[in-house]
């Protein structure tokens, strides 16, 4: 890279995108002015960091039975916004194996009782809503993206309680259960689609037998995919990694990852860990992430799943996403020790922290959960409301683009499969700031302004700089370009 080949006289050529509470959404500046003292944000290309794989969200039978009752104008906008060269650009996708809460009820490929071969398995349920958004993903993207599946629970036969929640899978059905993935994988391949990687099990903690789970320990986990389910993917040829974990960040990551990661023979099939945001609102535990990503610095770290959970969708209100108002489902039942991990949060700065956070802890993946919502924030049998980026009135075939949607464009725009998260430094701690370094040799940088005040810092790369202002209440993609 020539650092000076993209300035004029020493100044940095930049192009600037903001979203702001003001009202700006992925808007470009040009014109800046000074809101007083200035800090100093400088870029460090030559100190490289992981590799990213991507951003995105989820393809849900919940999001895609809503598309199914939009008009097709609704429908191709809210598809081109998150796929599209000029949206979103969705790199990096997660879906449901079988049913989940975000389903419109239990199903299952595989439900007669006692198929240990799975000759009846079918991917029909699917065939009306999952598959043709995924198909139509896929026409619009340039690139293409990458599919995370996920099963919440093996069909209630295979298991100790024979119920869709909670629940241990039997040992004898273990290596049906491993077919149950190879046969998924074979399915979606014949429909023309592509699964990147698997995840063992959504939450193999449980979510307090609920909605659809399957409860691992991290030995059994570990010993299910060391024996069963790597070999079996491996024999069929099938080219799909394996995440282990899939669930919060915190103390658990570790003993996780220890086990995963006990021996040549475990590791082998491992390709790396997923994780979940919901342990907090705030913290997204820098040494937990560290850990993981120490205990295997060559395999990936995803963040597999995060939403504003147990909260109805505000309805064409972008304020209330800039505000301090949304809870999240340990805001009434945190014990006293762990309520600092529950605050009251401003919805698209949890997003945009835990994006900067995670970025900057190692993590090279992060999936957002549904895509599409309606104004109840389901549909969803168990009635689990949560927040999407996209919501709608299928009824009257509105569609509202929240702000938490440019929120996560910012990074997801931006930021391609392949680039390399850089070094910089920044004199002042209350921007939040990352920094990635594209395949094209462009650079994105992206800086959060959480304080009530505009912000100036001067950003350099080597000899050269520029004078960039940022909103009260902001983020904002600064882009060099790639000759600079």
């Amino acid at each position: 890279m020539t650092l000076n080949a993209c300035t004029t006289e020493n100044k940095l050529e930049v192009e600037v995108f903001e979203t702001s509470a003001q009202g700006n959404q992925l808007e470009k500046l040009t014109e800046f002015t000074s809101s007083g003292e200035t800090s100093t944000v400088k870029l460090m290309p030559e100190e490289k960091f992981q590799t990213i794989t991507g951003f995105g969200g989820s393809f849900t039978e919940a999001s895609a039975s809503l598309l199914n009752r939009l008009s097709k104008e609704n429908r191709d906008k809210i598809l081109e916004a998150y796929f599209g060269e000029n949206g979103a650009r969705y790199s990096l996708t997660r879906t449901h194996m079988n049913s989940c809460d975000f389903s419109l009820s239990n199903y299952s490929y595989a439900p007669v009782e006692g198929d240990m071969e799975l000759e009846n398995f079918s991917i029909e349920e699917d065939r009306d809503d999952i598959i043709p958004m995924i198909k139509e993903a896929m026409a619009i993207s340039k690139d293409g993206f990458k599919i995370l599946s996920s099963p919440w629970t093996a069909p209630p036969w295979m298991k100790d309680n024979k119920d869709w929640r909670g629940g241990k899978l039997l040992p004898e059905y273990y290596d049906t259960w491993a077919l149950f993935f190879s046969k998924y994988y074979e399915a979606y391949k014949a429909e023309g689609i592509d699964i990147w990687g698997f995840t063992v099990e959504n939450e193999p903690l449980g979510n307090n037998n609920n909605w659809e789970s399957m409860h691992y320990t991290p030995q059994e986990m570990t010993d299910f995919v060391k024996n069963h389910l790597g070999p079996k993917l491996e024999s069929d040829g099938h080219d799909v990694i394996i995440l282990g974990y899939d669930q919060n960040r915190g103390e658990e990551l570790k003993s996780w990852v220890d086990n995963m990661y006990q021996d040549e023979a475990s590791a082998k099939y491992f390709d790396g860990t997923a994780v979940h945001w919901y342990a907090s609102t705030f913290d997204w535990f820098p040494e937990s992430l560290e850990y993981a990503h120490n205990a295997a610095p060559n395999k990936y770290l995803i963040q597999s799943e995060a939403c504003v959970d147990a909260e109805v969708p505000k309805w064409k209100d972008d304020q209330w996403y800039w505000s301090k108002e949304a809870t999240d489902w340990g805001w009434d039942w945190a014990a006293e020790e762990d309520k600092k991990y529950h605050p009251k949060y401003v919805p698209v700065y949890r997003y945009a922290r835990d994006i900067i956070g995670c970025l900057n802890s190692w993590v090279d993946g992060w999936v957002d959960w549904n895509m599409v919502l309606d104004r109840q924030g389901g549909p969803n049998w168990f009635e689990n409301w949560c927040v999407a980026p996209v919501i709608v009135d299928p009824d009257q075939d509105e569609v509202y683009f929240t702000p938490i949607y440019y929120s996560l464009s910012h990074f997801s725009r931006y930021i391609r499969p392949g680039a390399k998260r850089i070094g910089f430094e920044s004199s002042d701690d209350t921007l939040m700031v990352t920094a990635i370094e594209n395949p094209d040799g462009s650079i994105a940088v992206v800086v959060l302004n959480q304080d009530m005040e505009a912000k100036s810092f001067s950003l350099s790369l080597g000899e050269a700089s520029t004078e960039i202002n940022i909103d009260a209440q902001a983020i904002q993609t600064i882009l060099i370009s790639g000759n600079s």
